[in-house]
């Protein structure tokens, strides 16, 4: 039996033709994830996508090119630097499509991208387990089926996939992924055109192509170059370590440099590595400000003083991406802030984790490079290469990294595990002669791994599934915490929410975000003292946090501390140059101290900075009506309604200037464009009788309290003004008899 042949005939599975294995595996990738298409925005989707310029049109498309993945100026000291362009202009297809911030379509692409990677990992797989599928022998010969079929399986199946398919910034990796596989199947045929010069060196310039546009989707793209340089040099030219370190002992002058001349390999590997070096320093360049800042609450471990800590925690995160892949039961959206407690003594029992992955990893290793069984040599390095080349970007051995543990970035490297895996079960299937044993175990495998995918992409359809799964995963983590919390006041939930702020503080006491929102829910609660303090403290932790010296100045100006509260304002400012709400909130405290020109320039600089500032522009003319200056009031709200047509508080503020100026018949055409736009809202029944009642026009005020309330029968401040008015026409009634 040849030795291709083998794997084949040791796995204990069905026969299925290509076109059939490639429908099977496509419909599971799509049956794991399918119901995550009706889900939300989650997570980072609200920065990447829902906060994003670049996506909503706002900015013009060559921008893109100019900003990172969330949208910030890549110039900019606070730019994350994942220059991610491609995959932004996704998003932006998917909106102008779409209409708007429609999640549906959007986890609709993402689906259909794993779908279609998966199909298409058959094809990879094949040319993995078979070198012959390569090369024109192979042209006519169907793909090794059994085993790329088993790999595809558990690859279209494996849970960990979970963030990058429900998650819809996960696209980045999805589209890496998609132009890596079809760069690796470009680059397989360079090695088809036997002599032919021009055909090799097409198909190795178009996968750096490939190479390219990958890169433009998510960073990690770039490793494909090296993936297609270990193909070529282990598989192609079948390069033997421990043969060509005996030929050095021995000094052999007939060293396989004549066969990799022969087979063209120095000119593909100068290519790639010229188009490599390109690449990276383009992108180097295109960084602008050097590498991104991150906190020791992203990456605990690359913060630590003593190198042998970091190294130590470093392979620990290792260990747990691997056993991510061996065993995704345990996963969570995110792992930092005391998810992993830093290992810093060899005496933790932790380190026999680190211990049993390198054991593993140099034994595969060795077997790859120095094995005399040719088969088990190929299968073995590229599964090592597939599984480590593309983590290299995540394993902070080139440059520090904003997250301890990132299930999204083990979704190429899962690629050579799913290799690894397939051949460790036939071996073990050419050992044990119970095969009905070992097709249930298989089966039993991949039937657990689509019920927990289909599972957690449900927990993915919504934040607060998502948030609250991963309490039980890492409940030391202070961001989960947090997020719970956030989530649960987003949704009215005060009291719960600032249980789940206290313990993110506990857990992390230097965590400014959970102390400035939960100074804010006891700011609301009117728990001044409380609130102050914390902000205070966040301040002083982080004194650069603009919110939170704004959200200070507003409880100091609740205290009546008007002097700091100014200051906070200004420190705001001050961090935060573009800054309406904190501009808006300045002039009240102005208005408070009667400082008036002071607290028009201020909401004046709010709607200079955001133009529709609805509560600065009502509140400007408010004050020039309470200070009478009715003309500047008039000229500021027709100013206003021209940016902001449909504010019915602008609307009404406006009329009330008219009303006093008696320009009646300007504030009934004014009203009656609302009226005529919205017949079915209380509100503006209400305003409309609330003129009519302060014009002296009773009869028809009555009326439109009366259809306010029909509309809106538990509106207080309705039935208080309604039964003003009714005493009001009692004493008139009572006048007119007497």
């Amino acid at each position: 039996m040849a030795p291709s042949d083998s794997l084949e005939h040791e796995i204990p599975l069905f026969y299925i033709s290509p076109v059939f294995a490639k429908c099977l595996v496509g419909l599971l990738a799509f049956v794991c994830f399918a119901n995550s298409f009706n889900g939300s925005f989650v997570f980072d989707d609200s920065e990447a996508i829902i906060n994003n310029k670049d996506v909503r049109g706002e900015t013009p498309i060559a921008d893109i090119w100019l900003h990172d993945f969330w949208g910030t100026k890549l110039s900019s000291n606070a730019s994350h630097k994942s220059y991610r362009p491609l995959t932004v202009l996704t998003f932006r297809i998917n909106y102008y499509i779409a209409g708007g911030l429609h999640p549906t379509g959007f986890h609709v692409v993402n689906i259909v991208l794993h779908c279609l990677v998966s199909v298409l990992m058959l094809d990879v797989f094949s040319v993995l387990f078979d070198e012959a599928n390569c090369s024109n022998k192979g042209k006519n010969k169907a793909y090794n089926s059994k085993a790329s079929l088993l790999a595809a399986l558990l690859f279209a199946v494996h849970p960990v996939h979970t963030e990058c398919v429900s998650g819809i910034v996960g696209r980045a990796d999805l589209l890496c992924a998609l132009c890596v596989v079809l760069s690796f199947l470009g680059y397989c045929k360079a090695l088809q055109g036997n002599d032919d010069f021009y055909h090799s060196v097409f198909w190795v310039l178009f996968s750096i192509f490939l190479a390219v546009v990958a890169m433009l989707c998510k960073e990690q793209g770039v490793t494909i170059l090296g993936l297609n340089a270990v193909f070529d040099v282990f598989v192609i030219c079948k390069l033997n370590i421990l043969e060509c370190f005996q030929k050095v002992q021995h000094r052999d002058k007939t060293s396989e440099h004549s066969i990799i001349n022969k087979k063209g390999l120095l000119t593909r590997v100068s290519l790639l590595v010229s188009g490599g070096i390109s690449m990276l320093y383009i992108r180097w360049h295109i960084m602008g400000t050097g590498p991104p800042a991150f906190t020791d609450v992203d990456n605990p471990a690359s913060f630590a003083e003593s190198l042998l800590v970091r190294a130590i925690n470093y392979n620990y995160y290792y260990s747990l991406n691997g056993w991510l892949l061996l065993c995704p039961w345990w996963l969570c959206f995110d792992w930092s802030m005391g998810c992993i407690p830093l290992i810093k003594s060899l005496t933790d029992w932790r380190v026999i984790a680190l211990a049993g992955l390198w054991f593993l990893l140099f034994g595969l290793l060795y077997q790859a490079l120095c094995s005399n069984d040719a088969q088990k040599r190929r299968i073995l390095t590229l599964g090592l290469g597939f599984l480590i080349i593309p983590f290299l970007p995540a394993s902070n051995l080139f440059f520090r990294v904003g997250f301890a543990i990132a299930e999204r970035v083990l979704y190429l490297p899962s690629i050579g595990y799913c290799v690894l895996f397939t051949y460790g079960y036939s071996k073990i299937c050419s050992l044990i002669k119970n095969k009905k044993i070992l097709t249930g175990t298989i089966l039993g495998i991949l039937v657990i791994s689509v019920v927990r995918s289909i599972h957690r992409s449900s927990q993915w359809k919504s934040e607060e599934l998502l948030f609250r799964s991963a309490i039980a995963v890492c409940p030391l983590n202070a961001k989960v915490h947090y997020n719970v919390g956030k989530n649960l006041a987003d949704r009215g939930y005060q009291v719960d929410a600032i249980q789940y702020y206290r313990e993110a503080v506990r857990l992390n006491p230097k965590y400014v975000h959970a102390m400035n929102n939960l100074g804010n829910i006891l700011k609301e609660k009117d728990e001044f003292q409380e609130a102050e303090q914390l902000l205070l403290l966040a301040v002083s932790i982080q004194p650069d946090f603009a919110a939170a010296w704004m959200n200070l100045g507003i409880v100091q100006n609740s205290l009546k501390h008007f002097q700091e509260a100014e200051r906070s304002y200004l420190t705001a400012i001050k961090y935060r140059k573009k800054y309406p709400d904190c501009y808006y909130n300045l002039g009240r405290l102005y208005a408070d101290l009667n400082r008036h020109v002071d607290a028009l320039n201020a909401w004046r600089n709010a709607t200079f900075l955001k133009k529709d500032h609805s509560l600065a522009w009502n509140n400007m003319i408010i004050l020039m009506d309470n200070t009478g200056n009715l003309a500047q009031a008039e000229a500021i709200g027709r100013e206003a309604l021209k940016v902001l047509p449909n504010d019915h508080s602008i609307t009404f503020s406006l009329a009330n200037v008219l009303g006093k100026a008696q320009k009646y018949k300007v504030i009934l055409n004014l009203i009656v464009k609302f009226y005529e736009a919205n017949p079915s809202t209380a509100s503006y029944h209400n305003n409309l009788a609330v003129l009519y009642h302060r014009w002296g026009n009773f009869d028809l005020a009555k009326k439109h309290y009366e259809i306010s309330l029909r509309l809106d029968p538990a509106a207080q401040g309705t039935k208080e003004n309604y039964n003003l008015l009714k005493r009001k026409l009692e004493q008139l009634q009572r006048k007119d008899l007497g």
